[in-house]
């Protein structure tokens, strides 16, 4: 089958057809994978086909990652996520069959590549590392969490602009630092990512199984989900120049009610189509319960939720300027249709479509509230980002040894470059890690 040209993917040998789905959502991504995985309904790891259907309650991590993967190539996720050899001596004995076709994705994994050549070295640095920095996590994220509720109560019962503020602010926070868990073996601290009208187990998929692996490529579904509102593919066939400057205009309100849709969406497609909808979902309304119960009853209800919505909007708002503005959108960011480096490796590749926040790095609760140490996380997800500043001497010496290139900046060059991004059309022709 021949491919349009402009439908042509720099990771792989198709196009998603999830794309083709008239409401894009995490459902319509994993039936998507189905289809175009070659996994032969069951789990693919490299050329392997396995059967995980026994191991799917025995799973470490939880069960969620395994019977959530099911029919889906999930190579690059298994190589991220394990940081020992025990797994694949685990897996061996559920392995049916070679595959049928080879893989749909490009990107390599050789053990003498980037990523494979980092990933054993980190390996041996863990077994040395302090662990105390998580400790420190772990108290940063309660501390959060507690503050949310405290300038909650407090908004609603003095109805306070300045307690809605920090109560928006806390809520933000907490949700973010939250990411710092839920690519992990299940814990408490996931569930507080909830809070946000935003839901864990989604963002497993969306985040974690989606963005995570194939960033900044059309299978990136934290991409398409903006679309057509805000779209940072340099192509016209997705949308046209006029339309990316009206995305200047109404990019503040999409950041104001990001949080509203992502619930609204899960909603309207459970209701429609498939139940996706979980008992957490319910999460934020202990907000407005917790601003009326504090409150002894002195705060109307009414009054409890304008002020929960509206700590949600600030909260809303706060997560897409830091989240957006935090890593991935640049002009001189890897985006699809531009040109890729000889070298395919998947590790590489994850370098390629970040640019760090330099200004973050001294601090471990900005780094755990503002998405940074962004490049060590990408490759290593399920390590707390209290521990990933041990791991930049590895980083460089590997970068050296592979010719990449860590690249930083702050904040509002973030900001820039994103808005910059937005009005890209033509894919750049020169390669990471070219001369200019």
């Amino acid at each position: 089958m021949v491919i349009e040209k402009w439908k042509q993917c720099g990771i792989s040998t198709k196009f998603p057809t999830y794309r083709n789905s008239p409401l894009v959502t995490v459902h319509s991504w994993q039936k998507g994978k189905w289809q175009d995985d070659e996994a032969e309904g069951l789990w693919r790891i490299h050329d392997g086909i396995y059967d995980f259907t026994e191991f799917i309650e025995k799973h470490p991590g939880g069960s969620f990652w395994i019977r959530e993967t099911k029919g889906m190539d999930i190579t690059e996720a298994f190589e991220a996520h394990h940081l020992t050899t025990t797994p694949e001596k685990i897996i061996a004995k559920y392995k049916v069959r070679d595959a049928a076709k080879p893989r749909i994705y490009t990107l390599t994994l050789h053990e003498d590549g980037f990523y494979k050549t980092l990933k054993g070295r980190v390996i041996e640095k863990l077994k040395t590392i302090d662990k105390q920095p998580k400790r420190k996590s772990d108290m940063i994220q309660l501390g959060l969490l507690i503050s949310t509720y405290l300038f909650a109560v407090a908004s609603a019962k003095y109805d306070s602009l300045l307690a809605l503020i920090l109560a928006g602010m806390a809520l933000c926070w907490t949700v973010i630092a939250a990411h710092n868990y839920f690519h992990r073996r299940d814990n408490w601290q996931m569930y507080t990512f909830n809070l946000g009208m935003m839901n864990f187990c989604s963002w497993r998929i969306s985040h974690a199984l989606s963005h995570h692996i194939y960033p900044n490529s059309y299978f990136d579904l934290e991409l398409s989900m903006f679309e057509p509102f805000l779209c940072w593919i340099p192509n016209p066939h997705i949308k046209n120049q006029a339309m990316r400057y009206v995305s200047w205009v109404t990019e503040p309100l999409v950041y104001v009610i990001a949080f509203f849709l992502q619930m609204g969406t899960r909603i309207f497609y459970s209701l429609r189509h498939t139940n996706i909808m979980y008992w957490h979902d319910l999460l934020p309304l202990s907000i407005p319960l917790a601003m009326y119960f504090g409150s002894a009853g002195s705060a109307g209800l009414l009054l409890c939720i304008r002020q929960w919505l509206s700590m949600t909007a600030i909260a809303s708002t706060m997560f897409c300027v830091i989240g957006l503005n935090a890593a991935h959108h640049d002009p001189e960011i890897y985006h699809e249709g531009d040109k890729n480096r000889d070298d395919r490796d998947w590790g590489l590749f994850q370098v390629d479509t970040i640019i760090d926040r330099g200004d973050l790095k001294r601090s471990q609760f900005l780094v755990l509230t503002h998405f940074g140490d962004h490049v060590l996380h990408h490759l290593f997800p399920t390590l707390d980002h209290g521990l990933l500043p041990a791991l930049y001497p590895i980083l460089y010496e590997t970068l050296d040894q592979f010719k990449g290139e860590l690249r930083e900046c702050n904040h509002i060059e973030h900001i820039i470059g994103q808005h910059k991004q937005l009005l890209r059309m033509t894919p750049n022709p020169r390669a990471p890690g070219e001369g200019k």
